[in-house]
């Protein structure tokens, strides 16, 4: 009898929680799926039936590696569920990155808690695919960015060298034609001066 008891007293306060959990992550933005001890989905919202493209009927009482034809036999999340949640209790932050048939590539946030008190387990699927792939294209862009300033300053100080050697040779020749200027105004008083001379030879 007080085995009896106590068995309707979890079972009461399990459909109570249950109760509770359904309300509260039925309003909420990420997709939650309620499991019991086995593993078996209890139940999931209705961002998780939008997200991932499933129905009621083909999620719940499934085992969760059984969802979507085998989709959800992903090894992280087994190691999560039956090796670091039972020991941790409560897992944070938990990344996965998965390629699902219906809805491609999807990069995962994973949070889950086991509720021993009433023998259930709450994991909660935030989609942060959007935002991988936004910060991926950042990426891709600051680096194009830096590879384009590289080049572009490589160019420069290539430019730079250019301009310098033309200047070196400007000015060479700057140097040359001030010379040759002198050389010749330096001739032409020697011509003058012997023109001069030759002149006044003649005279006399």
């Amino acid at each position: 009898m007080k085995n009896n008891k106590a068995n309707g007293k979890i079972k009461e306060s399990r459909e109570l929680a249950l109760h509770y959990m359904e309300t509260l992550v039925d309003v909420a933005r990420e997709s939650f799926l309620i499991l019991d001890p086995n593993l078996r989905i209890v139940m999931a919202n209705t961002v998780f039936y939008q997200n991932f493209q499933v129905s009621k009927e083909e999620t719940e009482k499934r085992l969760i590696y059984e969802l979507g034809n085998g989709q959800w036999n992903i090894p992280e999340l087994k190691e999560l569920l039956e090796d670091i949640l039972p020991n941790k209790k409560a897992m944070r932050d938990y990344e996965v990155t998965h390629v699902f048939e219906t809805i491609g590539q999807k990069t995962m946030v994973l949070n889950a808690r086991q509720i021993d008190s009433v023998q259930l387990i709450v994991l909660a699927i935030e989609d942060i695919t959007d935002k991988k792939n936004l910060e991926r294209k950042l990426a891709e862009y600051t680096t194009g960015l830096e590879v384009k300033g590289v080049k572009q300053t490589a160019e420069l100080v290539e430019r730079i060298k250019e301009l310098e050697s033309l200047n070196k040779t400007m000015v060479g020749r700057e140097l040359k034609m001030v010379e040759l200027k002198k050389e010749v105004e330096r001739l032409e008083k020697l011509v003058k001066n012997g023109n001069g001379k030759n002149g006044n030879g003649h005279k006399k």
